[in-house]
C-alpha cells in the first residue's frame, strides 16, 4: 500500500501512532500488513471491515493501545492471541513490538493461512500460527500473557486457555463492555486484577482491558 493509495490512511496511523507514545516509522510495516489484510479480505471475508481508514482505527489502533498500557509487554515476553482471526491485535503486536514472541491462534482454516502470508511477507521472524481449537495447543512451555479481543466471555476466556499459563501469567482481555454479572462469572481460582482505559486515537467508543491472575 503505498502513500498515493492511501494518503489520509496513513496520515491518521501517523497520528494516533504519536499519540500513543509509538515510533511513527511503525506506520510503513503495519499499512504494508494493512495493504495484504485489503487483497486477502476482497476474496476471503477475513474482517466485516472493508475501508481501510475504519481498519486503521478498529485494527490497528485498537490493538495498538495495549502497548502504553502494558508496560510488560517487553522483548522476550511470550504472548499468544486466541480467537486471533487475521491476526488482531497478535499480529499488530509482534510487528510493533519485534521483540516479543507472538502466537496466534485460530481455529479458522482462511484465516490462519492469511496470518502465515502476512508473516512471511512481511518477515516477522518473531510470530507464528496455531490453526486449531485453543484446548488443543500443547506449547512446549507456558505464556506470559493471554490476550483476546472481544472474547465472547472472561469465564470462558480463561477456562479454554488455563493450560497455557504458567504460575505468573496474565490474562488480557479487551473488551467494548463488560458487566457485574460477567466479572462475577470468573471462577473462584482467578480475579481481576485491574481495568485499564484504552482510548484510541479517533474513535469515540467505550474500550477497556481487563488483567486477569490466578489467584
Amino acid at each position: 500500500m503505498s502513500e498515493s493509495r492511501h494518503p489520509h490512511s496513513e496520515r491518521r496511523l501517523r497520528l494516533g501512532l504519536e499519540r500513543l507514545g509509538l515510533d511513527v516509522e511503525l506506520t510503513d510495516p503495519l499499512m504494508r500488513y494493512l495493504a495484504e489484510l485489503e487483497k486477502w479480505n476482497a476474496t476471503y471475508n477475513l474482517s466485516g471491515i472493508k475501508i481501510v481508514d475504519e481498519m486503521v482505527l478498529r485494527h490497528l489502533l485498537d490493538s495498538l493501545t495495549v502497548l502504553p498500557a502494558v508496560p510488560a509487554l517487553v522483548d522476550g515476553t511470550r504472548l499468544i492471541d486466541v480467537g486471533s482471526g487475521a491476526g488482531v491485535p497478535g499480529l499488530v503486536l509482534a510487528i510493533a513490538r519485534p521483540g516479543l514472541k507472538v502466537t496466534t491462534l485460530d481455529s479458522a482454516g482462511k484465516k490462519a493461512r492469511f496470518m502465515r502470508h502476512a508473516i512471511r511477507t512481511l518477515g516477522l521472524a518473531n510470530a507464528d500460527v496455531f490453526e486449531g481449537r485453543a484446548e488443543d495447543h500443547a506449547p512446549a512451555e507456558p505464556y506470559d500473557f493471554i490476550i483476546s479481543r472481544a472474547f465472547a466471555n472472561l469465564s470462558d476466556f480463561v477456562s479454554v486457555t488455563e493450560h497455557l499459563a504458567g504460575p505468573d501469567t496474565r490474562w488480557l482481555a479487551m473488551k467494548a463492555h463488560v458487566d457485574d454479572a460477567e466479572r462475577a462469572s470468573l471462577s473462584d481460582g482467578y480475579v481481576i486484577e485491574s481495568t485499564i482505559r484504552l482510548p484510541v486515537p479517533g474513535l469515540d467508543e467505550m474500550r477497556q482491558l481487563l488483567v486477569i491472575r490466578a489467584v
